[in-house]
């Protein structure tokens, strides 16, 4: 199976060293690496996962996969991912491409994809999303992890006004407030399991707390 046909680059450099050498290991000091784990656990066969990042998602495949394309369009994250692919437990192919285009990647091949703390900040989730619904087998799953829009009005309002401003500027394209339930579900997958969790547990509010985990399915057409 091919990767994507067009592989631009999308290249958040300042984003990327402060992702790779500090927010990453303060997500694993926090916790992160349970979810991870809850995310991936029982995936087989082949997986398509985009927004890869620098790869902390790999070492946490269980072996019942057989092959893993991992997409990431920013050039230093995915040069750190083609590291930590090398000492993975399952093959894992890196490329360059964006979420939106997985042009080269044909109809129904994949058995699951994998979205973690990725549609905060791709261009066009809604478009990522069909593409994956493209690319999956009829009956395959699609494991998400995001932060997504807050369930309180007032954090709400927060979220709008960080996301017209500072926010995707600061953070590599990443938006607080998208309500990603919404979009999986608009892209014609069934959510059959969800659980929603503040992350990090702190005791001051943070625009970006409200995490969901769980799985959807392309139903059989």
């Amino acid at each position: 199976m091919s990767g994507p046909s067009r592989a631009p680059d999308r290249p958040h450099p300042l984003f990327a060293r402060f992702y790779a050498g500090v927010a990453g290991p303060a997500l694993d000091k926090a916790g992160v690496v349970e979810h991870r784990r809850r995310l991936l656990a029982g995936l087989t066969g082949e997986v398509v996962e985009i927004g890869a990042g620098n790869g902390l998602n790999f070492a946490h495949y269980p072996s019942g996969v057989h092959r893993v394309l991992a997409v990431e369009p920013e050039p230093r994250l995915r040069a750190l991912a083609e590291e930590a692919a090398r000492t993975a437990p399952v093959p894992v192919e890196v490329t360059a491409g964006i979420a939106e285009d997985l042009t080269g990647v044909a109809d129904a091949s994949y058995d699951a994809a994998v979205v973690c703390l990725t549609l905060c900040s791709v261009t066009n989730p809604h478009a990522a999303l069909a593409e994956l619904h493209r690319v999956l087998k009829p009956g395959g799953q699609l494991r998400f992890f995001e932060h997504v829009r807050a369930e309180t009005p007032g954090m709400r309002r927060v979220q709008r006004v960080l996301d017209a401003t500072v926010w995707p500027l600061l953070v590599g394209g990443c938006h607080t407030g998208r309500d990603s339930r919404a979009a999986i579900e608009a892209a014609g997958f069934v959510i059959t399991s969800l659980d929603t969790f503040p992350f990090p547990e702190s005791r001051f509010p943070s625009p970006a707390a409200t995490h969901i985990l769980g799985t959807a399915e392309r139903r059989p057409t």
